[in-house]
């Protein structure tokens, strides 16, 4: 705020984006664009509505006004004030496309995830990993203790209702919440468009769309296979990954711990976990993630790349509390292809003990964001 005369903060809904701005900018003016009258006022007469807010102000959920945008852009042009106007929105492609046409090179963007563990440790929460893994990180799920399954179970009737409704017209709402609870069942793995599209009895290009919706909308996040010619043939495909691993296990129809140390998937979940906690420690430091995978049609696979630099960092995330020698396999394989491109890897378990073998660190799931503060 203090080089640009605006800043956007973008994320999913209820990550905390209101919260705080409110918190860091409190003299502020505030605007929830979302109720219907205020809205109604600021599509009718745009000049009116920002000349009752001189000094300018914070202006919620953005996206649902986008002609505004031209406005504040003569607005800050005049008057060439830092950190005047502060917006939040929570979806991406809207937003995106409007801010390209009236506030390029006006605004800094800032992407807003749910709690990391570290923050939830700051606030006194040291929870299980299983816990984790059902509570997820909204913060309304831990500010008033609410059960998780009904919690993601409103939010999910909540964000269907309201943003795919308004973005896709969707007129069967359950064959797309059915696709939602299909992507779940595919976390970690590399995604199969033509499975979903035969699975679901619909075209690839419906697939897509509705993938580039959930993206948009802050609900997956896919990562990358990492390109480079080591002589193998690499997956193209990307690996899907849900924004919060709390909305995950709900879909994967898991209420409770006992099911969830049972169920096949819960792997997955745990790389899911580690995965965004990486993704969101870059994202608060206002950096690209820079996360990617490596597989090769032999099944040779890391399970994330991360990419400083010249240099890239093998990770393995493995759900065991005890270590063994063979998940150093993918690392160690890695380091054969990309020589001395790679001066460090890490072994992300449920383990506690944490020591150096070689190159490779191996750290317990709830310092997986040192890795990125490290490096």
């Amino acid at each position: 705020a203090k080089e640009y005369p605006i800043v956007t903060i973008t994320g999913p809904r209820q990550a905390g984006k209101t919260t705080l701005v409110k918190n860091t900018f409190p003299d502020k003016a505030y605007i929830n664009l979302e109720a219907p009258d205020i809205r109604a006022a600021a599509e009718e007469d745009p000049r009116g509505f920002l000349n009752a807010i001189p000094d300018g102000g914070i202006l919620d959920e953005i996206q649902r006004v986008p002609s505004l945008l031209s406005y504040i852009q003569i607005r800050v042009d005049e008057q060439k004030t830092p950190g005047m106007f502060i917006l939040t929105g929570s979806h991406q492609l809207a937003l995106h496309e409007a801010i390209a046409q009236s506030l390029a090179g006006r605004t800094a963007i800032l992407n807003l995830l749910p709690l990391t563990l570290t923050e939830l440790a700051n606030g006194g929460i040291d929870l299980s990993l299983e816990d984790y893994l059902l509570n997820g990180f909204l913060p309304r799920v831990y500010a008033d203790e609410l059960d998780p399954t009904k919690a993601y179970r409103n939010y999910l009737q909540t964000y269907v209702e309201r943003d795919v409704r308004q973005i896709l017209q969707v007129r069967d709402l359950k064959l797309f919440q059915h696709f939602i609870k299909l992507c779940a069942g595919r976390i970690g793995s590399v995604l199969n468009k033509e499975s979903l599209s035969n699975e679901l009895g619909i075209s690839s290009h419906t697939v897509m769309q509705w993938l580039s919706v959930l993206e948009a909308s802050f609900i997956i996040v896919q990562i990358t296979p990492y390109f480079e010619n080591f002589g193998k043939r690499v997956i193209k495909s990307p690996k899907l990954f849900f924004t919060d691993v709390g909305l995950a296990t709900y879909l994967l129809g898991i209420e409770n711990k006992e099911q969830l140390i049972r169920d096949p998937l819960r792997g997955f979940l745990i790389e899911n976990l580690v995965v965004l906690e990486l993704v969101k420690t870059r994202l608060n430091q206002g950096l690209e993630p820079n996360l990617y995978f490596y597989r090769d049609n032999h099944q040779n696979e890391v399970d994330l790349i991360y990419k400083q630099s010249h240099d890239l960092i093998p990770i393995e995330i493995k759900a065991s509390q005890t270590y063994h020698p063979d998940f150093l396999k993918g690392i160690q394989f890695y380091t054969t292809i990309a020589g001395s491109r790679v001066k460090q890897g890490y072994l992300v378990y449920a383990g506690s003990h944490e020591q150096e073998i070689g190159n490779i660190k191996l750290v317990n799931f709830k310092h997986a964001h040192r890795i990125a503060e490290e490096a």
